[in-house]
């Protein structure tokens, strides 16, 4: 993964600076339409908890108001009874206390009942996406992840699915409890006093203006840390990646003081961007206490005229302090939704990208593989204004081992990646059989070949299991069968655990000619009627070598063969050698016959024996 990949992967949790810094949809409008309709089947669901959070709100709400008549009850008791009038009335105040309690639980109720729907339905939406994601992945044709990084895949998988998740299961039942408060609460201080309404409302403007010239401050610093941490990241990585290559050269010094001048750096901006954020709260608490001022004085002036009761200001003060902090809230959600959209925008334009071409209505299924293979007149451009592939044709036939040889660049490698299917033919057609292999189901199609690559691929599993990946029902003595004719079996028992060695996310813990033996063995356990060798022993030591050789010679009986390979002293008992160049076959014919000829394959054989004299 690239380090702008690994940058984009981190972002900014909590609080409103977190908010302020989301990458913006191109289409919002379309963008959340979409998400709506997505959400469609949780309809019932998002009512559900839409009529619970306001429930919730609402009996939370009604508290503060209940608990004032108790406190005005309390308070004109007492002053009743030190004049002698009469005396507090603890049964009154009591029930009140039953009530608050059952207010509260059932606001408590709610809340936890909404807020179980919701994570049920985030959770479901984001599973949901993820399987969409993965099934479209297995329908995307080559085309696209050689064209795209793979960072930004996984990204779509994980940073952009994560946030919808989030926005759904934290923040959309915060925009409803937010929304349902600021009206509750604002409704319940009118009810109360308009005047001591208007001084606390005065506390929005001074208290909004402090929140966006801290976020404009701090804004700049939040988006310089998650570039230098990216950076950091980055750095450890590759240094972590290559720490051989970097010992070798004595680079420790080097690589210590980059990273201390980039830790340095994301000291600095973090240590502000994280200072801005701390002093928001303080400040916001200090503008509130003066509003808690001005409401009390007001409060008990109105008191003393006895516009309002006593108990009314100390409710009237819980509703400013309820009122402050969905406010701060309420400011952020177009953040939110900026946000959310941007994530799902990512997400449906991947949903949206072009698959391959649909299998054919009836595909064809043969019982029996006989392995011919027909090039007619193949022509294929990986840009449709570029051809790569000019017009390649030639006939093999059952159990014939063909070698394609060629410069760099001839066009070797695509023309395995048009008869895997990996790539259409632009022109032309490709024959197995005598069928076009566009009539068979890619499935059929490909289980009919076994491929061993340049580019070993092994994955984090016991060494039984990477060899099983070829057949997945077969048992462990076909699986050691394989590993004896690919000559693995006699290095795996110097291994620890043999078989059941785990090999590590590089499969590092064993060679590169090792990693080639073990990708040749699962390709012996497919047993496939036809098979590709794409420089299968390039990266093998020649004594190695001469046990693949003996293997694969064995392997290739009866079957059809196509290999890959620069080292020409490999192929030279091929049954047929097609040589390539610039996308055409300008030469074909056996080992003799072509050196008898004095074309481009002498040349090219001549070029690398005499290398090897002169080595």
């Amino acid at each position: 993964m690239s380090k702008q990949d690994r940058r984009g992967g981190h972002r900014p949790m909590g609080g409103p600076m977190a908010m302020m810094k989301g990458e913006k949809a191109r289409d919002f409008k379309g963008t959340m339409k979409k998400l709506i309709n997505y959400l469609k089947t949780y309809t019932v669901s998002m009512i559900i908890v839409l009529i619970f959070a306001v429930g919730s709100v609402a009996f939370s709400i009604a508290g503060p108001k209940i608990l004032g008549k108790a406190t005005t009850n309390l308070f004109e008791g007492i002053i009743a009874k030190i004049s002698g009038t009469g005396n507090v009335d603890f049964n009154y105040i009591g029930r009140i206390m039953i009530i608050l309690i059952a207010l509260y639980l059932t606001s408590a109720i709610f809340s936890y009942i909404q807020g179980w729907i919701m994570s049920n339905i985030s959770m479901k939406v984001s599973y949901n996406f993820r399987r969409d994601i993965s099934e479209k992945i297995n329908r995307m044709p080559l085309r696209y992840f050689d064209g795209t990084n793979h960072g930004e895949v996984l990204s779509r998988v994980t940073n952009d699915v994560d946030t919808l998740s989030q926005t759904l299961n934290q923040s959309l039942s915060q925009i409803i409890t937010s929304v349902t408060t600021v009206v509750g609460v604002l409704v319940m201080m009118l009810t109360i006093s308009w005047q001591m309404t208007v001084v606390a409302l005065c506390i929005i403007p001074v208290s909004m203006l402090l929140i966006l010239s801290i976020v404009k401050r701090s804004q700049k610093y939040f988006k310089q840390q998650q570039d230098f941490l990216g950076n950091v990241n980055g750095h450890v990585e590759e240094m972590y990646g290559g720490h051989l290559v970097m010992k070798a050269f004595n680079g420790e010094k080097n690589s210590v003081d980059k990273f201390d001048k980039m830790n340095d750096k994301l000291f600095g901006v973090a240590w502000k961007s994280q200072f801005l954020t701390s002093i928001m709260m303080p400040l916001m608490n200090f503008v509130g206490n003066l509003g808690y001022v001005a409401v009390c004085i007001l409060g008990g002036y109105l008191a003393a005229k006895r516009t309002i009761e006593v108990g009314d200001i100390q409710a009237f003060i819980q509703y400013v302090r309820q009122f402050t902090q969905p406010i701060s809230q309420i400011a952020n959600i177009s953040n939110i939704l900026q946000q959310t959209a941007a994530s799902a925008e990512r997400v449906f334009e991947f949903l949206a990208e072009e698959e391959e071409i649909p299998e054919a209505a009836n595909p064809v299924k043969l019982e029996k593989v006989d392995g011919r293979v027909d090039f007619k007149s193949v022509k294929f451009g990986y840009n449709a204004d570029k051809t790569i592939i000019n017009d390649f044709s030639a006939s093999i036939k059952p159990g014939q081992k063909v070698a394609i040889v060629g410069p760099t660049g001839a066009g070797k490698t695509t023309m395995v990646k048009l008869l895997m299917r990996f790539y259409d033919v632009n022109e032309g057609a490709i024959m197995v059989d005598g069928y076009d292999i566009r009539d068979f189901s890619r499935k059929d199609l490909r289980s009919m070949f076994g491929m061993v690559l340049q580019d070993t691929w092994l994955y984090n599993d016991s060494i039984m299991e990477n060899i099983r990946y070829g057949r997945l029902d077969a048992t462990d003595e076909e699986v050691k069968s394989a590993a004896k004719a690919a000559h693995v079996d006699s290095f795996v028992h110097t291994l620890p655990k043999g078989y059941n060695m785990v090999l590590n996310e590089e499969a590092s813990n064993v060679s590169q000619g090792q990693k080639q033996l073990l990708t040749i063995a699962r390709a012996i356990l497919a047993d496939p009627k036809i098979l590709i060798l794409d420089e299968a022993t390039s990266s093998v030591d020649t004594r190695t070598e001469v046990q693949i050789q003996r293997a694969m010679d064995n392997l290739m009986k009866n079957r059809t063969s196509f290999i890959i390979a620069h080292r020409l002293s490999t192929i030279r008992d091929a049954d047929l050698i097609l040589v390539m160049q610039n996308g055409d076959i300008v030469e074909q014919g056996t080992h003799n016959e072509l050196l008898a000829r004095g074309g481009v394959y002498a040349n090219l054989y001549n070029s690398q024996f005499e290398t090897t004299q002169v080595g």
